[in-house]
């Protein structure tokens, strides 16, 4: 289950207030970093972003993770799919407004609204009907026959 994640952004609070809007949740200031926000959905499982500005990379310190700055690349491989409450109609408003892409993406056994936060960041968002489509997709049965392949196992050496 994903409780939370962190994404570098260039407006770390205007992303906060919009993803705050799509996700239906709150925005707060996120103390550990300065100019830092997090988002908080209050749906019984902590869901919540943490948005940086965008040249922070989380650094291993001594007791805990630090926080620095560095380069800040364009686009990144993390990405994160989230169940929204909100209809497709509403995405598609809130990304044109904002002057973000996002499309509806078919990926086989299940779709998802591509949302891309500042036209950098990927988040694949689920409506309630996507989301109950995704969930009887992802399992390991549902994936297995999907790929026609048993699933690997592990050997040890």
């Amino acid at each position: 289950m994903f409780h939370h994640i962190s994404v570098a952004v260039d407006h770390p609070l205007h992303v906060a207030n919009v993803l705050a809007e799509v996700l239906q949740g709150c925005c707060f200031p996120f103390p550990p970093h300065e100019g830092s926000y997090i988002v908080i959905v209050d749906d019984g499982f902590g869901t919540g972003i943490e948005l940086y500005p965008a040249d922070t990379q989380l650094t291993p310190e001594l007791d805990q993770v630090g926080f620095s700055s560095g380069n800040t690349p364009t686009f990144t491989s993390v990405h994160a799919a989230l169940s929204v409450a909100v209809t497709q109609e509403q995405i598609v408003q809130i990304a044109d407004r904002e002057g973000w892409l996002v499309r509806l993406c078919d990926r086989g056994p299940f779709k998802v609204i591509e949302f891309w936060v500042e036209n950098k960041f990927m988040l694949e968002l689920l409506t309630p009907a996507m989301a109950k489509e995704y969930l009887q997709f992802a399992q390991p049965g549902s994936y297995e026959a999907f790929l026609n392949q048993a699933v690997p196992q592990l050997v040890e050496a």
